[in-house]
């Protein structure tokens, strides 16, 4: 694995620059906001990911920081968001806009980037919320207090998004939770996975009454 690298900049491209190492020219694909920061002939050290690829050449990414570099290889975690759809979201958004975009469960912030919809930004939103570590935003102790969301409060967040990647609008997948909660109060307390299997059954009970 090649985790960085050191060398005199022979190119800077619209996607890529050119650095040489050891007297061999690396080609490195890299955000608009790293190769803002090159200049040719200058001295440049870079955080690196290789990323090897089946019957194609290998691929390497320059950042400029390791913050980018997280960022970028936790995404690659993610089924179906491939290097080219990593590097989008770090060239539509900084590392910190990231990371804020999963606290607050901004699904709009990923479907600016290219190539990504919906879907596909809810699963990003859940699987990095797991996997990357999120600062709170600088409060006041009060503030928090009054503001932070409750276990609750994320559990039917949850269950929400996950209805409405199953194709419920996100007005029914409201209503069908607080129907859920109105009809069983006890389950306001319960964990994703219930609360999720319960009102995937009051939706089909709904469903089939309607048939």
């Amino acid at each position: 694995m090649i985790s960085s690298i050191r060398g005199e900049v022979l190119k800077v491209a619209l996607d890529h620059a050119v650095v040489e190492v050891s007297g061999v020219g690396l080609h490195v694909n890299a955000t608009a906001q790293t190769l803002g920061q090159l200049r040719t002939g200058q001295s440049v050290r870079l955080q690196t990911s290789y990323v090897p690829r089946q019957d194609e050449a290998p691929l390497l990414f320059g950042f400029a920081d390791e913050s980018e570099r997280e960022i970028f290889s936790t995404l690659l975690s993610i089924s179906g968001v491939g290097p080219r759809l990593a590097l989008a979201v770090l060239s539509v958004h900084t590392p910190d806009e990231v990371r804020a975009a999963i606290r607050d469960s901004d699904t709009v912030a990923f479907t600016k980037v290219p190539g990504i919809g919906k879907k596909t930004a809810q699963r990003i939103l859940l699987e990095l919320a797991g996997k990357l570590v999120i600062d709170e935003p600088a409060t006041t102790s009060a503030a928090k207090t009054a503001s932070a969301p409750t276990a609750a409060d994320t559990t039917l967040a949850e269950v929400r998004s996950a209805l409405t990647s199953l194709g419920w609008t996100e007005k029914d997948a409201e209503a069908a939770v607080q129907a859920t909660i109105s009809a069983e109060p006890e389950l306001a307390e319960a964990d994703t996975a219930v609360l999720l299997r319960s009102t995937l059954r009051g939706l089909g009970s709904r469903t089939g009454a309607r048939a």
